[in-house]
């Protein structure tokens, strides 16, 4: 189902002609006078005259310009593209996040070659990295139901980076991890891509073995039968309603030497209808991405586990199909989730929370030292910051090093509040609580919700704990730009391995 492909990448410090490719990509700035010509390879001549040929040509250096020129004797290719980065100030050095951008804006558009040297100036190791990893996310396509291929042009599948720090002993590692973060988002990506027509609760629980073939997790999956007979009433609840039963799906990996914990819990609903409580028609279809958070999730544990971190890490994708029917549950509902609480149902299209909720009690049970949560929950996310920027809510303990992770990782998030006085409009005459409240900061008032079912730590205190909402960043209904495709994003896997890393790195 999920083809998994990896980018073959590799560095060069000297001779363009030593490394053979279809085109050598430099960068093209927007400066205060014009566009400025970055850095480069080239000999000074040739860089002088195009240089001096960019306005002529058109060229100003914004940000997923790509412009292909015939190519010069020395880069030893057939051609030339001139690459723009966005804004640039005198003095001052490309952010990783730039260059991260321009490389993967780059391959993107350079789809059908089959190898590209990017020659972008880099001043670190960390530098050749963002570019690496910009290169490996731009390298993406979804073609998998076209009967035929004919007008596609296949990613580029070796990237080779022209930098001063190619003899450098962290550069290999470096390159690794790029690499594995790449691969990792893809196959996120292509998840979400999937048509709910062939992923579904078993096959998405199948899909998950596959991927995790060849690495130190243990995969463990209940079917609707231990999820009934366990109790997990919220999973159940949302799934009874298709023909294609949930599934709860757990990944671990444990490597002996672990010095730190975490778990994290990803809304898997293959394709959400609205239940009863019905979705509109229009747009309905991109609800195949409903299940961005247990993609995500799925693929942070394996990227650790690629890496070999010393940390142990749970993935609990919790997966269903929100469909009406006669089986399905409907408003007024009582359900009985995981660990005894009762929720009653007032809205069946607030679905994601019920089988969140299920999965947030389970990794409590483990007691690690954090619970994150990952969920496309709220189109009030949308409505608070937008289509890119994700908002995360939770304990100022995990929410403040997630934010510095995410900006580490080129990834926006944003820090929302948890205010005490939406708790209240959860209260429900029935049950213990309600599926909805407060509509005005529904995003909020869907954390709140989460927030309940979090357990305590051995010390008895909460587990710190953070939620975060990718309604928004998980699928780009617009242009390509950057590394980011149409579709499918992959967005938040890289700011979950930077914080496992940082988390690590402050242990």
């Amino acid at each position: 189902m999920v083809k998994n492909s990896e980018i073959n990448l590799s560095a060069i410090a000297r001779d363009l002609k030593k490394a053979a490719s279809d085109a050598v990509v430099i960068g093209v700035g927007q400066g205060a006078d014009g566009p400025v010509l970055l850095e480069n390879p080239l000999t000074a001549k040739s860089a002088e005259a195009l240089a001096e040929s960019l306005k002529v040509l058109g060229i100003t250096g914004a940000a997923d310009q790509a412009v292909r020129l015939p190519g010069l004797p020395e880069a030893g290719n057939g051609v030339v593209v001139l690459a723009g980065v966005g804004k640039v100030s005198a003095g001052q050095k490309l952010t990783r996040e730039a260059l991260r951008r321009a490389a993967g804006s780059a391959v993107r558009q350079l789809a059908g070659l089959t190898t590209v040297t990017l020659a972008f100036p880099t001043a670190d190791v960390g530098d050749v990295a963002a570019v690496a990893e910009g290169a490996a996310l731009g390298a993406y396509s979804f073609t998998e139901y076209r009967s035929s291929k004919d007008g596609l042009k296949d990613p580029v599948r070796n990237v080779v980076i022209f930098t001063d720090l190619a003899g450098d002993k962290d550069l290999e590692p470096a390159l690794k991890r790029a690499a594995l973060l790449g691969k990792a988002v893809n196959a996120t990506r292509s998840l979400v891509n999937e048509p709910p027509s062939h992923l579904y609760p078993e096959s998405f629980a199948d899909a998950a073995k596959e991927l995790a073939k060849g690495l130190p997790v243990k995969v463990t999956v209940w079917d609707e039968k231990r999820l009934e007979k366990e109790g997990f009433g919220g999973i159940m609840g949302v799934g009874k309603g298709s023909s294609r039963q949930p599934r709860l799906v757990k990944v671990e990996y444990a490597p002996a030497k672990a010095t730190r914990k975490i778990a994290l819990v990803g809304k898997g609903i293959t394709f959400d209808t609205g239940g009863i409580s019905i979705k509109p028609a229009l747009g309905m279809g991109d609800m195949k991405s409903d299940m961005a958070g247990a993609a995500v999730v799925l693929n942070t544990v394996l990227t650790l586990a690629g890496l070999g971190l010393p940390v142990k890490a749970t993935a609990w994708l919790c997966i269903a199909e929100n469909m009406p029917s006669g089986a399905a549950s409907r408003p007024a509902d009582v359900l009985t989730m995981f660990g005894g609480k009762t929720v009653e149902v007032l809205n069946t299209d607030a679905e994601g929370r019920l089988v969140m909720a299920d999965g947030i009690v389970a990794a409590s049970q483990e007691y690690p030292d954090a619970i994150i949560d990952v969920a496309t929950l709220t189109g009030a996310q949308l409505i608070a910051l937008g289509n890119r920027t994700a908002g995360v809510m939770g304990a100022d303990s995990v929410t403040g090093p997630l934010k510095a992770a995410a900006d580490r990782a080129g990834e926006l998030v944003w820090p929302m509040p948890l205010p005490e006085e939406l708790r209240p409009s959860l209260d429900s005459q029935v049950a213990d609580l309600a599926n909805i409240g407060e509509r005005h900061g529904g995003m909020m008032t869907a954390a709140v919700f989460l927030r309940e079912f979090v357990g305590k730590g051995k010390d008895g205190q909460p587990i710190p704990w953070a939620h975060i909402d990718i309604a928004g960043p998980s699928f780009n209904n617009g242009a390509p730009y950057g590394y980011t495709p149409k579709q499918g994003t992959g967005c938040t896997v890289r700011t979950l391995v930077a914080y496992a890393e940082d988390l690590l790195a402050g242990a």
